[in-house]
């Protein structure tokens, strides 16, 4: 083994996990799962069948990862959020056939207890705060709080707020990256 499992893991067969990745307490990757390298798995994580996870993905505790979820790299999923997978469950009625995905892009944070619900994507680098729960598609680099979720700015690659000129520039303060607003888009110049 190329990752680190603690004794109480529960890895089922025909998954795939990374080089240098921990897996940690009561924390279950179920069959045909994907994680890729150096991720870090927190305490009472469940990773259903067939999630994607890639690269330097960090998951915080108590978080539950369902079918149809793939993210990107250098994801970080903070302690006891929830994706969703199905949009009308019914415990009589079952909907396994009704799984939608949700694909959350690379350099996403998502902050404790938010809720994603399922079908919606969340664009590269964006900012989902504690608690919001998540009813729509997030563009890349909006930062999003509230139930329902509401675009309130925009953040930087490093995560932090950007103020922009009357032309649509902005420089974020801490990295020196420079963006351009331009029809509600948010792009890295590079």
């Amino acid at each position: 083994m190329d990752y680190f499992a603690h004794e109480t893991a529960v890895i089922d067969t025909d998954c795939i996990i990374g080089k240098g990745t921990k897996i940690w307490h009561f924390s279950h990757i179920m069959s045909h799962s994907i994680i890729g390298e150096n991720c870090n798995i927190g305490q009472n994580v469940v990773v259903s069948p067939e999630v994607i996870l890639g690269n330097n993905v960090k998951v915080q505790n108590n978080v539950s990862i369902y079918t149809g979820v793939i993210c990107e790299d250098d994801v970080f999923l903070g302690p006891s959020m929830v994706f969703t997978n199905v949009i009308n469950p019914r415990s009589a009625i079952n909907r396994k056939n009704e799984y939608q995905k949700t694909l959350v892009k690379k350099g996403t944070t998502i902050g404790a207890n938010a809720t994603i619900v399922c079908g919606n994507n969340i664009g590269e680098f964006a900012f989902i705060g504690a608690g919001a729960v998540v009813t729509k598609e997030v563009l890349p680099y909006a930062l999003v709080v509230g139930n329902p979720s509401k675009q309130i700015g925009w953040v930087s690659e490093f995560g932090h707020t950007l103020k922009f000129n009357e032309d649509g520039f902005a420089i974020c303060k801490e990295s020196g990256e420079k963006y351009q607003l331009k029809n509600n888009r948010l792009t890295k110049i590079l």
